[in-house]
């Protein structure tokens, strides 16, 4: 067994402990000015880049906490460790499913207002009550006829089986986005336990579809064309039915669509990624669809697309991410990824992942009012990461490296009526043929000044393999780096809605809990697609992409994928500026050959909540879309 020397003395991880301690210290984060309007930058300790080590003073204390095993799915479940120290607290190890007892309660009854990964918003869930325990169960799986095949056509094409998942509690029909069929697949799902396929809504006369969302019987795709440059379209059906209602066109490369919670408008981020050698480089853009009289009547007068064209050099703030070709032009740079709205469907906030920001649009006037820079993690100040593929282990280090927090989804939730976010932060890298920022440190010459033991670092055994981007750290453009920028925060983030400050940020504690896990240390930072150990360390780790948010129980609780290793975290939001991690699923067995499709479940990529007052069983349900394998996971939330 493979086993870091700084872990020896871990023997198990518990469930609800407080990730305090990952709060960062020595971040950036864009705070607006409170008179002006206008962003700036508050910088902590990360100003040069530092080979010290920076201890953290604080660590987390357990709430009194029990392991013990149950009985169905297969799944291993494991909870939260220190977020900054990497220590665990006295437990029962176990590989099976665990449920967990803890003294810490949500007090919150009030009613709350939550986002999914749809965009769907639902009321607070009463009915649940409040309980001192939850836990996430696997309860139904749908798998592709040949779930081989499906895994083989996704690593030769890139085309996932299932992606995005979005349910309609009327017709009690799961859609779930189908790349391979260029189509949405249609899912009974009226008993969670056994889903059936139903049917297929073809989008291929036009493109491929990127997403999905559902409010009210009605049923969105975001589909791109098969020119990807070109202009992309939001078609329209019926849940119950099938039939296809309207169609109409919105911006370039349409990655996301959701509905607003109050149902008058249908939004899309349209990501305008350029064509492979950059013969062409469409805008990327926000389009707004009022389908306040019927979607059976919408027509393209409805559609409002929100550019990037009033931002100029001049007045975006310099912490945005401008880079490669086009990058005077913040029209055509600025790639809008994923999409959440506030509760009274007023207010869009959109990631833009390459660009490391965040842009806010008036949903009534279809227009971008701000773009916040989200600033950048300090990788030696409390939070650690792997950084080598080539190290024999998993070994949290701290490096002289910033990363980028690069979030995929978001999702926008209350607490006590204060608006957050949620991001999971992911990473994202621009490599075309016509233009890549993705190097090497150990291919860069460094300044020797800031960093006087390069040599050192530059080892494969060190940082010398991990990926950073070339288009950040030479500020004086002298040819050496004085600073490395590694790309996504490997964690998740609660950030305030309303000046889009970091509250908190989960630092190095999800690849702790990897690292430190015995289910799961062999296999520390898998790829999605094989076994390797640690083979993912130099590439942006576990990468949390997927996420949604739910009420249930009397908690808000986020769940946040992980793309590479696999398997969903569920988080306890009661104090956004201390989130809980309650319990990490994940099904999938790396003793099993990848290609033969009997490892379970590989690359969680959209995840929905369904609460119980929707749901066919009248139980709150968590549905993960997995692109590798092309499965659908069914998970019950249990409380006790």
């Amino acid at each position: 067994m493979r086993q870091n020397p700084s872990f020896s003395e871990i023997a198990t991880v518990l469930l609800g402990v407080s990730l305090a301690a990952c709060s960062p210290e020595g971040s950036t984060t864009a705070t607006p000015d409170g008179e002006t309007g206008e962003t700036t930058t508050t910088s902590g300790t990360t100003d040069a880049p530092d080979t010290t080590t920076t201890p953290t003073s604080s660590t987390a204390t357990p709430t009194s906490t029990t392991t013990t095993p149950t009985t169905g799915d297969d799944s291993t479940t494991t909870g939260a460790i220190t977020g900054s120290t990497g220590e665990t607290t006295d437990g029962t190890a176990t590989t099976g499913e665990t449920t967990t007892d803890t003294t810490t309660t949500d007090t919150t009854t009030g009613e709350t207002t939550t986002t999914g990964s749809t965009g769907e918003t639902t009321e607070g869930e009463m009915d649940t009550g409040v309980v001192e325990t939850i836990e996430m169960v696997r309860i139904g799986r749908y798998a592709q006829p040949d779930e081989a095949e499906a895994i083989a056509v996704y690593l030769d094409d890139d085309l996932s089986a299932a992606e995005i998942p979005a349910y309609d509690p009327a017709s009690q029909r799961l859609f779930v986005v189908n790349g391979q069929k260029s189509g949405i697949d249609v899912l009974d799902l009226s008993d969670p336990a056994a889903p059936v396929l139903v049917t297929t809504l073809s989008t291929a006369l036009f493109g491929p579809p990127n997403s999905v969302s559902v409010h009210d019987g009605v049923v969105a795709a975001a589909v791109e064309s098969t020119t990807k440059t070109e202009t992309g379209e939001v078609w329209f059906f019926a849940a119950a039915t099938g039939q296809k209602l309207a169609s109409v066109p919105v911006g370039a490369l349409p990655d996301m669509v959701t509905f607003s919670p109050d149902g008058k408008y249908v939004v899309t981020a349209n990501e305008g990624e350029p064509a492979d050698d950059y013969s062409v480089d469409p805008e990327g853009s926000v389009s707004v669809i009022d389908v306040s009289g019927g979607v059976e009547d919408v027509l393209p007068s409805d559609v409002t697309t929100a550019d990037f064209s009033a931002f100029t050099l001049m007045n975006l703030d310099p912490e945005v991410r401008l880079f490669g070709p086009n990058a005077d032009s913040p029209a055509q740079n600025l790639e809008p990824e994923y999409v959440a709205i506030s509760g009274d469907s007023k207010t869009a906030f959109v990631t833009l992942q390459e660009n490391n920001a965040l842009a806010v649009v008036d949903l009534a006037t279809g227009e971008v009012t701000d773009v916040r820079p989200l600033g950048f993690k300090a990788w030696n100040s409390g939070a650690k990461l792997d950084p080598s593929d080539e190290d024999g282990a998993a070994a949290l280090v701290d490096a002289p490296v910033r990363g980028l927090y690069q979030p995929d989804s978001i999702a926008w939730f209350t607490v006590n009526g204060e608006a957050f976010l949620l991001t999971a932060n992911e990473g994202d890298v621009r490599d075309w043929d016509g233009y890549s920022e993705e190097v090497r440190i150990k291919n860069l010459d460094l300044d020797p000044r800031l960093f006087p033991d390069a040599d050192a670092l530059q080892q494969d055994e060190a940082i010398g393999r991990l990926k950073v981007t070339s288009s950040l750290g030479d500020p004086d453009d002298d040819g050496d780096y004085d600073a490395l920028y590694t790309f996504g925060g490997r964690s998740f983030s609660v950030w305030s809605a309303a000046d889009g400050s970091l509250v908190h940020d989960s630092g190095d504690a999800i690849e702790q809990l990897l690292a430190s896990h015995p289910a799961y240390q062999d296999n520390f930072n898998a790829d999605n697609a094989d076994n390797d150990f640690d083979s993912r360390s130099d590439d942006k780790g576990p990468e949390p992409e997927g996420l949604t948010l739910g009420h249930a129980f009397g908690r808000t609780l986020g769940f946040v994928g992980l793309e590479r290793m696999g398997g969903v975290l569920m988080v306890d939001l009661a104090d956004p500026s201390a989130p809980e991690i309650l319990q990490y699923a994940n099904p999938r067995d790396f003793a099993a050959d990848v290609e033969d499709g009997t490892a379970d479940d590989l690359g969680p990529e959209g995840l929905t909540f369904v609460p119980a007052a929707a749901s066919p069983n009248g139980k709150p349900l968590v549905i993960v879309a997995n692109e590798v394998s092309g499965s659908v996971s069914i998970y019950e939330l249990l409380g006790q």
